[in-house]
């Protein structure tokens, strides 16, 4: 039931999975929701959310110490094969809850999901070379803009808003310099490794 929520979520938003649409979904029966549940829809809407922060930072596994590029195309290439896999109708089902959720404990797992990606982020682009503030800040930045161009791609269903916001990205991150002063000339693209 919590992966057919993350995937409902990611597609439909938090508004478009219903408790009907995830018991389908999942093929579970309904009791199934409130023992498994019993904090109901909220509860399983938080362990979607963890599970899909999860996912991602698995994605991100053994890439320390690739140049910032290297990292920065991992992350960028994750989301461009979610949006290919879905012919661009899926997305990101943290993004879809914080924007529909009143529920504070979604909230705040959503909050937690969005600050272990920038941690995450962040300490694989210090290992990659980049001073920590750098790091820190193109962390946010990443994250910040690639929500908006799958959104963009989303909208239009078209992958053009996501390969120019990720070639941007990589372009600006090639030309920083790492710890040691060079800038980062291994290349790495938006496709991912």
């Amino acid at each position: 039931m919590i992966a057919a929520t993350a995937r409902l979520l990611a597609i439909r938003g938090l508004e478009g999975a219903s408790l009907a649409e995830i018991l389908a979904t999942a093929e579970a029966p309904r009791g199934s929701m409130y023992h498994h549940f019993p904090g109901g829809k909220d509860q399983l809407v938080a362990e979607a959310v963890e599970l899909a922060g999860r996912r991602s930072l698995e994605h991100m596994a053994g890439i320390d110490g690739q140049p910032p590029e290297a990292v920065a195309g991992r992350f960028l290439g994750g989301w461009r094969e979610l949006l290919v896999r879905t012919d661009c109708r899926a997305g990101c089902a943290v993004m879809a809850v914080t924007v529909a959720t009143g529920s504070p404990d979604v909230l705040l797992q959503a909050r937690i999901v969005f600050r272990s990606w920038i941690e995450r982020l962040t300490e694989l682009f210090i290992a990659g070379g980049l001073p920590a503030a750098t790091a820190a800040d193109l962390s946010t930045e990443l994250l910040a803009v690639t929500e908006g161009a799958v959104a963009i791609s989303r909208a239009q269903r078209d992958l053009a808003p996501f390969d120019v916001i990720a070639r941007q990205q990589l372009d600006r991150i090639r030309g920083l310099p790492t710890a040691s002063g060079a800038v980062d000339t291994r290349g790495a693209t938006s496709e991912g490794p």
